[in-house]
């Protein structure tokens, strides 16, 4: 799937205009809220942000910023996983999820060093994954998407315990998004 594709799922999922008062992310267009469309530079009222300028939003801050490129050419339906976590929840905590699991599961380091969670894909995380994978396959690659996916479940039951409204959107969040992106 092309990094298009990849943007299309998304802003299919996240719809067009939405200003629920519900959403602590305020007023949002193509799933880019306005605090990140302002961020980027666009100044018009968020009803009317063309999906280009949410399609550019996408690219630069969700895929290549957080250097999402390097764990596609690993792993395609990781790198979906993390692109989907960082929209809705911000670019790093994806990546903390991923590198929380590889973590766990170094074998007490001895099959990789332990990373630093700190949210950033770098050169030690990729050989990581690529040392996780290369260790233990497709049963191992189930295992990852999976245990990633269980910290976006528990992140989204966090986020409505923190914040009544946010239950508003948990059924959701859930279906859609921590049990809802292939893998």
């Amino acid at each position: 799937m092309t990094l298009d594709e990849k943007i299309d799922v998304l802003i299919g999922r996240e719809g067009a205009y939405s200003n629920q008062a519900a959403d602590a992310g305020g007023e949002t267009m193509w799933g880019v809220t306005i605090a990140v469309a302002r961020a980027f530079g666009y100044v018009g009222p968020m009803r009317d942000m063309p999906r280009a300028t949410a399609v550019q939003i996408y690219t630069s801050r969700y895929w290549l910023q957080p250097k999402l490129d390097l764990v596609d050419a690993v792993s395609p339906a990781l790198a979906d996983k993390l692109f989907e976590i960082g929209v809705n929840t911000g670019q790093a905590t994806g990546v903390r999820f991923l590198q929380r699991a590889l973590n766990v599961l170094n074998q007490a380091g001895h099959a990789f060093p332990d990373l630093v969670v700190d949210g950033g894909i770098g050169a030690m995380t990729i050989a990581a994954l690529k040392a996780f994978l290369a260790a233990r396959g497709a049963e191992g690659h189930r295992v990852l998407l999976g245990m990633v996916s269980a910290q976006q479940s528990v992140y989204y039951i966090e986020c409505a315990e923190k914040r009544v409204e946010n239950e508003t959107f948990e059924y959701g969040w859930q279906l859609n998004r921590a049990l809802g992106v292939s893998a």
